[in-house]
C-alpha cells in the first residue's frame, strides 16, 4: 500500500523517534562541516527506511539533491539502466559530462539517492524506478551495480568533495516472495554488509518489539497490544507489514 510510503519530508508527521532514526538525524547533521561521506542506509523490507530519512530531514535545514529516475521498459539491460540514470543526471543538473555533474552536486550539503530513484512508480504509475527493475531482473541486474561501483572507484577523488547518502536493498525474487540480500539471508547478509563497509558508512533500520509496538500504536490507537504482538511474531518487527494487515482488517484473525 503505497499510503505507508514515506515520499517526502511533509509526509511523516506520526513518526516516533528510535534509535535507528537517532542514529540517521546525527549522521545526518553532520554532513554540513564535513565532505566525501558515502552513507548506506539498509533494513528489512517494511522497516520504514524512507520514513526514517525523511522525518531527519524535515528537522534539519540541509541543502539535499534528491533526483528521480523515471525507467519506461523493464527488460532494459544494465547498460541502458546505467546510461539512463546518468543522462537523467545530466539533464536535470544541466551539464554535459559526468565530470561536471559531480562539480554541480559537491554544492549541496548531500546527494540523497532514495525513493524518487528507487520507487519512482509511486510518482508516475506509467513509470518505475530501480528497485522493481532490479527486483524483476534478478541476478541480470548486478552489471548495473558493478558499474555503479567502478564510477565510484574512478571518480573517488571528485568524490571527496561530495556526500551521497543511499537508500539500499538488494532486492530478489525466489519462489514469489521478495528477499533482500542485504538483510535476509543470515550470514550470507551479514558478509556483503561486512564487505561494503570496508568502502561505505552503514547504518542498519531496525526496532525492538517495544518500539515496533509504539510505531503501531501512533497510526493505528485502537488496537490492543496483544493484537500488534501477534502481528510482530507473524511479520517480524516490520511496520510498513503489520499497517497493511491492519489496514486490511486481517489482524482480527489473530
Amino acid at each position: 500500500m503505497a499510503q505507508y510510503r514515506v515520499q517526502s519530508e511533509g509526509d511523516s508527521n506520526d513518526f516516533v523517534f528510535t534509535r535507528s532514526f537517532r542514529k540517521i538525524y546525527r549522521m545526518f547533521r553532520s554532513l554540513k562541516n564535513r565532505k566525501g561521506r558515502f552513507v548506506l542506509i539498509i533494513g528489512t523490507p517494511g522497516t520504514g527506511k524512507s520514513a526514517n530519512i525523511y522525518s531527519a530531514l524535515k528537522i534539519l535545514d540541509l541543502d539535499i539533491y534528491d533526483p528521480t529516475l523515471f525507467l519506461d521498459n523493464m527488460n532494459m539491460s544494465s547498460s541502458e539502466v546505467f546510461h539512463e540514470f546518468f543522462q537523467t543526471l545530466r539533464v536535470d543538473l544541466g551539464v554535459k559530462t559526468n565530470e561536471e555533474i559531480y562539480q554541480k552536486v559537491a554544492e549541496y550539503d548531500a546527494v540523497l539517492l532514495a525513493d524518487k530513484l528507487l520507487d519512482s512508480e509511486f510518482l508516475d504509475k506509467d513509470k518505475f524506478g530501480l528497485s522493481l527493475w532490479t527486483e524483476n531482473n534478478g541476478i541480470k541486474a548486478f552489471p548495473f551495480y558493478i558499474k555503479v561501483f567502478r564510477e565510484y572507484l574512478k571518480h573517488r577523488g571528485d568524490l571527496e568533495k561530495v556526500n551521497v547518502v543511499i537508500q539500499t536493498a538488494f532486492m530478489i525474487k525466489i519462489r514469489g516472495i521478495k528477499y533482500d540480500l542485504l538483510t535476509d539471508f543470515s550470514i550470507l547478509s551479514e558478509i556483503f554488509v561486512f564487505l561494503m563497509n570496508i568502502f561505505f558508512e552503514i547504518i542498519r533500520i531496525s526496532y525492538s518489539a517495544e518500539e515496533t509496538v509504539q510505531i503501531i500504536q501512533k497510526n493505528f490507537p485502537d488496537v490492543d497490544e496483544d493484537k500488534i504482538l501477534s502481528c510482530i511474531h507473524k511479520y517480524g518487527c516490520r511496520p510498513r507489514f503489520i499497517f497493511e494487515d491492519l489496514e486490511n482488517g486481517l489482524g482480527n484473525e489473530y
